[in-house]
């Protein structure tokens, strides 16, 4: 992903502040950095991002109960913190962001399942959707997120789209809406999207919007 458009947790639990206390930028209160990180650390590993991504999924899977698939209707799922989870790593870091080590991560293909949206995954498959994996990651780590996707169990799907350079310094929502419209001028309809961030969800033929919850980092 492009350090230019990944905001730290920090920030976004600044947002959250924000907006609990009413106030206007100018007169933020402000959260003591440690304590910002054991709140995230608190939600990852106490239930609470599992009670939320569950619910998530329920709900997703209810919506999908309604639609009958066609031949090309299809799902798309980004990857990182939506399909693969980062979390050790990210804790292993400080939750601090640095594109080589990040890298590196990456070349490991370790990142485990989410196991709810592997749910969510597994349903969509036996009803015969199509499902699309579109990450941020750049070209050079296909492969190692191939293989990793495969060992974490995602083994069914039709494409995996990475980031080439002609989108290297784009915000997220412009490369994920025009290859999603790529998608539907290829014949694909899209019945939903499946994302940590909104701009995973925003922006044309998004169908039906299942947002994962993630509080250590923005993309705009």
């Amino acid at each position: 992903m492009n350090n230019k458009y990944r905001i730290s947790f920090a920030v976004v639990i600044l947002y959250v502040v924000i907006i609990f206390a009413g106030c206007a930028p100018e007169s933020t209160y402000l959260v003591n950095l440690t304590l910002a990180k054991n709140a995230v650390i608190n939600y990852q590993e106490n239930g609470g991002f599992h009670k939320d991504t569950e619910e998530a999924v329920n709900k997703a899977i209810k919506e999908f109960d309604n639609i009958t698939p066609g031949e090309k209707s299809a799902v798309v799922f980004d990857i990182d913190e939506t399909s693969l989870s980062n979390y050790s790593f990210n804790k292993e870091s400080d939750f601090g962001y640095v594109e080589k080590y990040f890298d590196m991560w990456v070349d490991s293909a370790k990142a485990p399942a989410i196991t709810e949206v592997q749910r969510l995954y597994n349903y969509l498959v036996k009803r015969n959707f199509r499902i699309i994996f579109l990450t941020g990651r750049k070209t050079y780590q296909y492969d190692e997120t191939l293989k990793n996707l495969d060992e974490a169990g995602y083994t069914k799907f039709d494409t995996l789209i990475v980031k080439d350079k002609k989108y290297y310094g784009i915000s997220a929502l412009r490369f994920k809406s025009d290859k999603r419209t790529e998608l539907t001028e290829k014949g694909y309809v899209i019945a939903g999207t499946v994302g940590d961030q909104w701009s995973d969800l925003d922006g044309p033929y998004h169908g039906i919007q299942v947002k994962i919850p993630n509080y250590q980092y923005f993309i705009e």
